[in-house]
């Protein structure tokens, strides 16, 4: 049976979208972010791309065409989520990272293989929302601000035989005024009376987890007020009481239906699910026993994978459109340990190559978000104007690689431990220190790092 595709995914929701993204395009805004691993960026970029092309065709054709699902292979630290989480940026996608290694076999205690689709849709509902949100701003600002009038300044209760224009031209006058010392902000410390709902924690926090939502879904139904119906006077400041009400006007202007609606649509045709640890499920028993079985796990990934219905509290999900990436670092197994069918969900595989020296220096310097900028930023805002020569940046990434090759290979993630170590005693000191320019070079990185460097346990330990 074909689906028809929804008006909502035809038509982009954000303007952001409006441009779709040619595969170079892609590649080209990863780029800012991750250095290098170019045959993963280039697998996700055709796999985005496919998803816009999909919505081109017939709907008939469209149903029957399955997202490439893709399998990374490489060490920890090298980039692997980072260019799914900035995939599903690029597009507003629900995107959720969830290891594999959580979910254990049916029948056994913890997470059933559904949950991570409940989760992306709740997700995906707040995606939607907050894009709502966006929407109905300017008129609910407009009604928060025509509620506190009404409260600073109660309605005349006007005579139906008879109203009195004067009175009447007074009041406006006076309004007028109070709106004016609102907008301006004089207003803002003065204390009003306004009703407040009370919150209490929903029951799908207690029952989500362990795969009941339903039982959650019908006690909010049952008993409302429980869950935070009811209401009660809060005297506040102004300036609060705008925050309360706006909050208030929004969720009361915005439709939870079609919210509810356009999230389930995007989940089903742009979602995305990063599945880490892959390897750890990987492998065939041989024996028998009461212990979880690794690939139980998988056959229970399976059928998610390969395409299903999944019961949600905002209604029935199909998965077959799902994008889903999965990952490890399968030093003990290979992706041939998986179960063939398993394999076979993930037809297109990328190895991500180790990160040496080179790339270091400019994980440390090139990106958007490098990070001896955040570190710079940081600082500034204690009046501190930090500055890295060529010379400290290279025995960074020397070290870096170094602990890498000597102790477990982190990747990327090895730059945080050896950045924090050089920073500390500066970052600690900076709101005293008179010298507000501070010049880091080769030979302080040494002295930072000095100790630990000489210690090869000491190092194993601290970075």
């Amino acid at each position: 049976m074909a689906i028809m595709l929804p008006e909502s995914l035809r038509m982009p929701l954000n303007k952001a979208r409006e441009k779709e993204l040619t595969p170079r395009e892609i590649v080209s805004e990863l780029d800012k972010y991750i250095i290098g691993q170019n045959a993963a960026k280039k697998a996700v970029a055709i796999a985005l791309r496919n998803r816009y092309r999909r919505r081109k065709l017939p709907p008939e054709l469209a149903d029957e065409i399955a997202p490439k699902n893709i399998l990374m292979i490489g060490p920890t630290g090298i980039g692997k989520t980072e260019i799914s989480r900035r995939l599903a940026r690029l597009t507003y996608s629900p995107f959720l990272k969830i290891e594999a290694s959580k979910f254990t076999e049916v029948g056994y205690v913890g997470r059933d293989v559904e949950s991570m689709i409940r989760d992306l849709v709740r997700i995906s509902v707040e995606l939607v929302k907050s894009e709502k949100i966006e929407e109905v701003r300017e008129k609910a600002e407009k009604n928060v601000e025509e509620k506190i009038l009404d409260i600073l300044l109660p309605p005349l209760r006007r005579k139906i035989e008879s109203p009195d224009p004067n009175e009447q031209m007074k009041f406006q006058e006076t309004r007028e005024k109070l709106r004016k010392q609102f907008r301006a902000g004089t207003l803002d410390d003065r204390m009003i009376d306004i009703e407040v709902k009370e919150k209490m924690a929903s029951p799908m926090e207690i029952f989500s987890n362990s795969g009941m939502e339903e039982i959650g879904i019908h006690i909010q139904e049952i008993i409302p007020g429980f869950l935070g119906g009811k209401t009660k006077k809060r005297r506040v400041k102004i300036e609060e009481a705008r925050d309360y009400l706006l909050d208030d006007e929004q969720q009361r202007l915005i439709d939870m239906d079609q919210v509810s609606q356009l999230a389930v649509e995007r989940v089903e045709h742009s979602g995305i699910i990063f599945l880490d640890e892959v390897d750890k499920v990987a492998g065939r028993e041989v024996g028998h026993g009461p212990e979880v079985s690794r690939e139980g796990v998988q056959r229970d990934l399976l059928p998610i994978i390969e395409g299903t219905t999944v019961n949600t509290r905002y209604g029935l999900v199909r998965t077959d459109h799902i994008l889903f990436i999965g990952a490890g670092a399968f030093h003990v197994t290979s992706p041939s340990d998986l179960i063939p069918e398993l394999q076979g969900r993930f037809p297109i595989r990328v190895e991500l190559t180790s990160l040496n020296k080179k790339d270091f220096i400019k994980i440390l310097t090139e990106p958007e978000n490098a990070l001896i900028t955040q570190y710079k930023a940081l600082l500034e805002t204690e009046g501190l104007q930090i500055e890295f020569t060529e010379d400290s940046i290279d025995e960074i990434a020397d070290i870096a690689e170094k602990v890498n090759e000597d102790a477990e290979n982190i990747g990327a993630r090895r730059l945080h431990t050896v950045m924090e170590k050089v920073m500390e005693e500066i970052s600690f000191k900076a709101p005293n220190l008179r010298k507000k320019k501070i010049s880091i070079d080769r030979k302080y990185v040494k002295k930072q790092l000095e100790d630990i460097i000489e210690d090869q346990d000491l190092s194993r330990f601290i970075l």
